[in-house]
């Protein structure tokens, strides 16, 4: 490892959950490069080679004792380079902006922020609500709270407050670029109400005066066998990260990431490009219907 490679990666993986999976990435190289098996490595270390999958998938915290032994088995001997390791270890551990919400957030979603929070380009499907990072605070929280004011508690203000602070990621230097693709029923469902709703489209076409943020429409005309439900797909500047499809249902998520997996959902995504509104059509489109409401 180089030092450019070394403070490059961690340089621009903003978040712990990248630099985690940056280094798990070379760790893997580093252990194939020495021809050690996971199983090995795993015993090595005191652990399993499950354990071992998990740290080269970035999927769990690292141990500095771990990572130093790791480094031994693989013949890794040069003291500067040990300490890069290291100290990426140290990096990776330390919490994300979003760690005062732990208590809210479960381990899945905790998960999607750090990678959120990293991304180069995100791009979301959605079939009933408006994307998380376009909404406006109104309409988080009559998502949120379902329509019923009763249910808006103290919980539900930190999770509206978590979406809002999330929406930072779009309006810091260097943002990600944002490709939502929004089916058409999602414009004329009036989620809080029609006030709420009518706001709701403003800000979205404010959103997409943004350059590095794209928003095309499926008309119901199109829309009905081009996905089976609502996704993202994320892609990342370092190297050593794969793109990632993340999807959610009612009480987990799943994290794709192997090639196989991944072809089907860039091909949705091609076939979405053709068959939604083009961004100019979208806008007019929107306008359209905020103007009805």
């Amino acid at each position: 490892m180089t030092q450019s490679r070394t403070g490059g990666a961690d340089q621009n993986s903003g978040t712990p959950t990248a630099r985690r999976m940056v280094l798990g990435a070379q760790l893997r190289r580093l252990r194939e490069r020495a021809g050690v098996s996971r199983a090995d490595a795993g015993f090595h270390i005191r652990g399993s080679e499950s354990k071992i999958s998990r740290m080269e998938l970035g999927r769990v915290g690292f141990k500095e004792r771990d990572i130093d032994d790791l480094m031994t088995l693989y013949g890794l001997s040069d003291p500067r380079e040990r300490d890069e390791y290291l100290q990426m270890v140290k990096d990776s551990n330390e919490p994300g902006w979003w760690y005062r919400y732990h208590d809210l957030l479960p381990t899945w979603f905790t998960n999607y922020v750090g990678l959120e929070e990293s991304a180069s380009r995100i791009q979301t499907f959605e079939l009933q609500f408006i994307p998380g990072l376009l909404q406006t605070e109104d309409y988080a929280r009559a998502v949120a709270s379902r329509g019923r004011p009763e249910f808006i508690t103290e919980d539900v203000e930190r999770r509206i407050a978590l979406r809002m602070r999330r929406q930072k990621v779009l309006t810091r230097p260097n943002a990600p670029r944002l490709w939502a693709f929004i089916d058409e029923a999602v414009l004329h469902r009036p989620v809080g109400g029609h006030a709420v709703m009518k706001k709701q489209l403003d800000a979205l076409l404010e959103w997409m005066t943004m350059p590095h943020i794209a928003v095309q429409v499926l008309p119901y005309a199109r829309s009905s066998h081009v996905a089976e439900g609502a996704f993202s797909v994320l892609r990342f500047a370092e190297p050593e990260l794969p793109d990632i499809v993340y999807i959610e249902y009612l009480t987990g998520a799943v994290y794709l990431d192997k090639p196989d997996d991944l072809e089907p959902y860039a091909r949705v995504i091609d076939q979405l490009a053709v068959d939604a509104e083009t961004p100019d059509h979208s806008r007019a489109f929107i306008e359209k219907v905020r103007n009805e409401i």
